[in-house]
C-alpha cells in the first residue's frame, strides 16, 4: 500500500527529467526522440522550417484518366478506366438477359445466372476456379438482369493475365454437366421459395409491375424461372440460347485499374479465335424486340398476416405499386426522370433521418408525415435502352387500401404541378452526391464503365453527368412529368385487395386534376 502512495505521490508532484520536461514552454521547448534527434516544439498550425513549400493538388471535379474504348476484329469491345490500387475489376458484361426470351423456355437467364464459375474445359470444378482466384486474392460473381448478364472477378492486377484467360473460359468454355444442371434446379426452386417468403416484397412487386406493364414482352417476361421451366430446362436448350446471344458483338471486357493496352493484349490472346463450347460463333436468330409498353394491372391475392412472425411481428400489409412509362436512358430526358426521382424519395415510416437521408422528399412530407398509417411509400425509376418506368411502391393496413391508393394518384399528379426552387435543388444536389458516392467504388466503376459502353460503346463521365444535372430545370422536370401522365398506368398489387379500385378507377384518378378515385356506393357492406 505504502509503495502505491508512493507511486501515486510522485505522478502528481512529477519527478526527473519528466517533470523538468513538462515545464518546458515556448518556442524554445525541444522533444527528445527515441532516434536521439532535437527537434523545436512547434504548433501544427505553423509551417516546419527547413521544409520546402507543398504543391497541393487541384480539384476540378474531372477525371485525369478518360475511359478507353478499343474494339477487337470479332466485334468485342474492350474497355478500361485507370485507377491507382493494388486490386482490379475485370469483367465481361453481355447483352443477354430475360428479355430475350421470348421465342425460348423463360428462365434460362435465372439459370445461367446460378451456372456461372462452374466447371469449364480448363477447370474441372467450382472449388478448382476459386482456388486459382485465391492465388491473386480473388473473388468472383454473377450477376444477371433483364437486359444485362455480367461476369465479375476483382483480384491483385498483377494477376490479370489469369483472371481475364478464366473469365473467357467461363464465358465461352462451360461444360454445363448433368449434375451441374440438377443442382442449379434445386437452388433455382430454393430461391422461388424464399421470393415467395420473404417479409420484403419490393422484388416480387418489381417483377409483378413489369409484367403489367409490358404485358408478354420484352422487360415484361419473367425475370425469374417459373416453376413449371425447371425440369425443362436442359443443356441443349442453354446451348441453343447462348448460340444467339453470347457472340462477341454483345460483349464488353471492362476493366477498372489496369492498365488499357495489357487488357487489349490480354483480350486479344483469349477472346479472339475462341471456338465456343457450343460450336458456332456466329449468332442465327437473335430477338431485336423493340419494348412495347401496354399498362395494366397484376394481382396477387395473399394472406400475409404470418409473413413475419416472432416477438415483434411486421402487421398484416397490402402492397400497391402505380407506375407510369418515362424514358429510355439514352434519352436526354433521363436525367430530368431522375431528378424527380430524387424529389420524390421517400422510404419506410421509420427512419433515423440525418442529413442526405431524404427526410424533405415529397413522399415524407407529403405522405408519411400526414398519414400515420402508412407504413411506406417509395419511388424507383427503372430505365433500359428503349423504354423506362417510374413508379411509386406504398404499403398500408388492407382496410385503407383505397385511401392509400388515392394518396398515391394524388402524389402523381403533383409531379406535373408547380416545382419548388429548393426542392429540385436539393433533389439535385442529393442525386449528384449519391452519383459521386457510388463512383467511388471500384465494382460500381467497373459496371458502370461496361454498362455504358454496352449500350452506347463510349461512357460519359461523372463531371458530365453532374453537369447535365446542374443544368435541370422546373420546367423540365413539369414538361416530362406532364408527359408521362398522358400514358396508361400500371399496377402491381399484393395481399388482401378486396377494398382495391379497379384499375379504370386508377386510371381514371390519373387522368383527372385532383387525383381523386371517382365515389363508389355500396348498399351493403
Amino acid at each position: 500500500m505504502a509503495a502505491v502512495v508512493v507511486v501515486a505521490t510522485r505522478l502528481l508532484r512529477g519527478s526527473g527529467c519528466w517533470s523538468r520536461s513538462r515545464l518546458r514552454f515556448g518556442p524554445s521547448a525541444y522533444r527528445r526522440f527515441s532516434s536521439g534527434g532535437a527537434y523545436p516544439n512547434i504548433p501544427l498550425s505553423s509551417p516546419l522550417p527547413g521544409v520546402p513549400k507543398p504543391v497541393f493538388a487541384t480539384v476540378d471535379g474531372q477525371e485525369k484518366f478518360e475511359t478507353k474504348v478499343t474494339t477487337l476484329d470479332n466485334g468485342l469491345h474492350v474497355a478500361s478506366q485507370n485507377k491507382f490500387g493494388q486490386f482490379c475489376t475485370v469483367g465481361i458484361l453481355i447483352n443477354s438477359g430475360s428479355r430475350y426470351e421470348a421465342k425460348y423456355l423463360s428462365g434460362i437467364a435465372h439459370f445461367l445466372e446460378k451456372l456461372a464459375f462452374s466447371s469449364t474445359a480448363r477447370f474441372d470444378s467450382k472449388d478448382e476456379i476459386l482456388l486459382t482466384l485465391e492465388k491473386h486474392g480473388g473473388i468472383c460473381d454473377c450477376q444477371t438482369s433483364r437486359d444485362t448478364t455480367m461476369y465479375a472477378v476483382s483480384a491483385d492486377s498483377k494477376g490479370l493475365d489469369t483472371v481475364v484467360g478464366l473469365l473467357a473460359d467461363v464465358v465461352l468454355q462451360p461444360r454445363l454437366t448433368d449434375e451441374e444442371v440438377e443442382m442449379t434446379r434445386m437452388a433455382v426452386q430454393f430461391e422461388l421459395e424464399d421470393l415467395n417468403l420473404r417479409p420484403d416484397p419490393e422484388p416480387l412487386l418489381t417483377e409483378m409491375i413489369h409484367e403489367a406493364a409490358y404485358r408478354e414482352n420484352t422487360v415484361g417476361l419473367h425475370r425469374f424461372c417459373p416453376t413449371e421451366n425447371i425440369a425443362k430446362i436442359n443443356r441443349e436448350v442453354l446451348h441453343s440460347y447462348l448460340r444467339n446471344y453470347y457472340t462477341p458483338d454483345r460483349m464488353v471486357l471492362a476493366g477498372v485499374g489496369v492498365e488499357h493496352e495489357h487488357l487489349v493484349d490480354c483480350a486479344r490472346k483469349y477472346l479472339l479465335g475462341v471456338q465456343p463450347a457450343w460450336g458456332s460463333a456466329e449468332a442465327v436468330d437473335v430477338d431485336r424486340s423493340v419494348a412495347q409498353y401496354t399498362g395494366g394491372i397484376a394481382k396477387l391475392e395473399r394472406d400475409m398476416s404470418n409473413v413475419s412472425l416472432g416477438p415483434t411481428p411486421i402487421p398484416e400489409l397490402t402492397h400497391i405499386m402505380v407506375g407510369l412509362e418515362s424514358c429510355s436512358f439514352l434519352e436526354e430526358d433521363f436525367i430530368p426522370f431522375a431528378v424527380l426521382n430524387m424529389m420524390m424519395g421517400g422510404g419506410g415510416s421509420f427512419s433515423a433521418g440525418g442529413p442526405g437521408k431524404g427526410m424533405f422528399s415529397r413522399l415524407y412530407l407529403n405522405v408519411l408525415n400526414r398519414h400515420h398509417w402508412m407504413y411506406n411509400a417509395t419511388s424507383y425509376h427503372h430505365s433500359y435502352e428503349d423504354t423506362g418506368l417510374l413508379c411509386i411502391h406504398a404499403s398500408a393496413d388492407p382496410r385503407q387500401v383505397r385511401e392509400m391508393v388515392e394518396i398515391i394518384t394524388k402524389e402523381f399528379i403533383l409531379m406535373g404541378g408547380t416545382v419548388d426552387a429548393v426542392e429540385l435543388e436539393r433533389a439535385k444536389t442529393q442525386l449528384t452526391s449519391m452519383l459521386m458516392m457510388n463512383l467511388e467504388s471500384r465494382p460500381v466503376i467497373f459496371e458502370d464503365v461496361g454498362r455504358q459502353v454496352l449500350a452506347t460503346r463510349s461512357r460519359k463521365l461523372p463531371h458530365e453527368l453532374c453537369t447535365l444535372i446542374r443544368n435541370v430545370k422546373p420546367e423540365d422536370v413539369k414538361r416530362v412529368a406532364s408527359k408521362m401522365l398522358r400514358g396508361k398506368p400500371a399496377v402491381a398489387a399484393l395481399g388482401d385487395l378486396t377494398d382495391l379500385p379497379t384499375y379504370e378507377h386508377i386510371q381514371s384518378a390519373l387522368s383527372s386534376k385532383d387525383g381523386r378515385l371517382p365515389r363508389t356506393y355500396r348498399l351493403f357492406r
